[in-house]
């Protein structure tokens, strides 16, 4: 579960949020006027969530192509790879 954090109080303590993140590579959300405003995370959190996005609308992409019919053989596959081994 994120930790709620007031706006105020990330802008009051930003260093001591930031480190927070950082030492625990969890998220913070921010609220403003109690209300849900936005999410922060450490910067390597967030190369790791766009790595895993990614690789996810790759694996998306794949089942549409398997679903669409869109496939090659095994075999069809590598005499198309061996041409690009001379």
């Amino acid at each position: 579960m994120l930790k709620l954090v007031p706006v105020t109080e990330v802008k009051r303590h930003a260093t001591e949020v930031i480190a927070n993140l950082k030492k625990t590579q969890s998220a913070v959300m921010v609220t403003e006027n109690g209300q849900e405003a936005a999410v922060m995370v450490a910067v390597d959190t967030w190369n790791s969530l766009q790595r895993r996005l990614e690789i996810l609308d790759l694996v998306a992409k794949g089942v549409a192509d398997l679903r669409a019919g869109r496939v090659t053989s095994q075999e069809d596959a590598k005499l198309r790879l061996a041409r690009f081994a001379q």
